[in-house]
């Protein structure tokens, strides 16, 4: 299979793929960014606490790019690579992004896999591959990132309800089929992965901020909204999956 035929095209989207996601969001009374920022800042909080300290980092279906420069921050590498499929979507990631630091780049049939990075960072991606494609994805992962590499894989959770409801409110999210989360860890380590932890965020909406200071408490619950598969890939030297 074809590397631009791991994920679903979103070229359809570029225009209102920000407008989507914020009439989906409404009833949490956040925005996107609300939840970029936290989930890459407990992914760096759980890379610092191994010691890890990336320079290179991977955005695996950047879409429109907005994640990419807060990973730069957040781990304090020195450059970072958002890939995507949708040729679209890397073209406004590219309009919008000024920092030198940071390239899009789109995933043709010509792009390979190499070990080029310390750490990889994907949210809400793989619900919409297909379900047959989605080994080939997550091996795509794994073979560009270093020996010893992190990854973090978030995803939408479906044994929350509000995440169920939230879906259903975004027009490319409907028919998304989602992966709970022994699928999603049996996804990892059936391509080689390391998997360090599960946890799961976004307990409470604005409306109850207040009780949020409960949520690294309740994160081994694994009912938030999303949840991270914290994953590895070995340090042995023989480690490329074919």
């Amino acid at each position: 299979m074809r590397p631009d035929e791991v994920v679903q095209p979103f070229d359809g989207y570029a225009d209102s793929y920000s407008d989507a996601l914020r009439q989906g969001l409404a009833v949490s009374g956040e925005s996107q960014f609300f939840f970029a920022e936290k989930r890459i800042n407990w992914f760096a909080n759980r890379a610092r606490a191994l010691g890890c300290r990336p320079q290179s980092i991977l955005d695996f279906g950047s879409g429109q790019g907005s994640s990419t420069r807060l990973l730069l921050d957040a781990l304090g590498g020195s450059e970072a690579v958002g890939m995507d499929t949708s040729a679209a979507l890397i073209a406004t990631a590219k309009q919008s992004n000024t920092d030198a630091r940071i390239k899009y780049l789109q995933i043709a049939a010509s792009t390979r896999a190499e070990e080029s990075f310390d750490c990889a960072y994907t949210n809400g991606v793989f619900h919409h591959i297909a379900i047959a494609e989605r080994a080939d994805a997550c091996r795509f992962v794994f073979n560009s990132l270093r020996p010893g590499g992190l990854f973090a894989l978030w995803e939408n959770n479906p044994w929350n309800p509000g995440t169920r409801y939230v879906m259903r409110r975004i027009p490319f999210d409907r028919d998304a089929v989602t992966l709970t989360i022994p699928e999603a860890v049996g996804l990892a380590s059936g391509v080689g992965f390391e998997v360090l932890d599960v946890d799961s965020l976004f307990f409470f909406p604005r409306q109850l901020r207040a009780l949020r200071g409960l949520e690294p408490l309740l994160s081994r619950t694994r009912l938030g909204a999303q949840y991270m598969v914290f994953c590895r890939k070995p340090s042995a030297r023989l480690t490329r999956v074919a």
